[in-house]
């Protein structure tokens, strides 16, 4: 009996033991397998930075390769910008040159435009008693033109101004004495049926003759400047319309008095800026 509760005893001490390093055992199972885990997860992002470290190398290579060609096209800017900057310096002035030329002229043509009216209504209203049909005022070619006719002017083959001529020539004077920064042309012209007398040789010499005594009236009767004056004679070769028929032809039998800038003004307005660009 008592060797038996002996190794009753004995059994139970040993079982306890057993079960304790069984338990002991599976603890360090455990324990061994979260290590591996904790290693595998460390190893994985030991991997995951050097995958990192080597995206980052390889993006400080690309800017490295980057940032030397900007320096390379950076130094051939340079260059560029030193050798051309007198160059496009005098571009720049070249163009503001012709910007500043381009709103002068359309400056001047404008203020040229609104004397323009100025002078057709002026004129209109003044030689209002007249035939429309013996005086013609309009704008060509950005000046003012009087066409008078043969018959209200002259006799026929004649270059004596009328006394009726003379009124309307008066009426003309006076608006051009109120604009003292224009000129005048007169033009004679005439049909193309020849002419030759005692005082005529020709058309030509008519038309001139024609523009001459009313330039001479202008001056010694209403006092226009005879500076601001210049009379010329077209001839039959600038007409207005056919001279087969007899209406035909005397409308070009007439008298242009033109009303323009005084010419070199004109011209040194028309001038371009001289501007030399290397």
């Amino acid at each position: 009996m008592g060797i038996l509760i002996v190794l009753l005893l004995y059994s139970c001490v040993a079982q306890k033991k057993h079960t304790e390093l069984q338990a002991t055992l599976n603890t360090c199972q455990e324990n061994l397998k979260e290590t591996n885990a904790d290693k595998l997860i460390l190893e994985t992002n030991l991997e995951n930075s050097k995958n990192r470290i080597f995206q980052l190398e390889s993006q400080i290579e690309y800017f490295k390769i980057t940032n030397t060609n900007l320096l390379e096209r950076l130094s051939d800017l340079s260059v560029v910008s030193k050798s051309g900057a007198e160059s496009i310096q005098k571009s720049l002035e070249a163009l503001n040159e012709q910007n500043k030329y381009i709103k002068d002229l359309t400056s001047s043509i404008q203020r040229k435009d609104s004397l323009n009216l100025v002078l057709v209504m002026n004129l209109k209203r003044s030689l209002d008693d007249f035939d429309d049909e013996d005086i013609n005022i309009e704008v060509k070619k950005g000046v003012v033109y009087v066409s008078i006719s043969d018959k209200m002017l002259f006799r026929s083959g004649s270059y004596f101004i009328s006394d009726r001529a003379k009124i309307v020539i008066g009426k003309i004077a006076k608006i051009i004495n109120d604009h003292k920064e224009l000129d005048i042309l007169v033009e004679g012209h005439t049909d193309s049926v020849p002419i030759h007398t005692e005082c005529l040789d020709d058309n030509w010499d008519l038309s001139v003759k024609r523009a001459t005594s009313i330039v001479r009236l202008m001056q010694t009767e209403f006092n226009v400047q005879p500076s601001r004056m210049t009379a010329g004679g077209r001839s039959e070769y600038v007409p207005k319309a056919t001279n087969e028929t007899v209406e035909g032809r005397a409308l070009n039998r007439r008298t242009e008095i033109i009303i323009l800038p005084k010419l070199d003004q004109f011209f040194e307005l028309l001038k371009p800026p001289v501007v030399t660009v290397d």
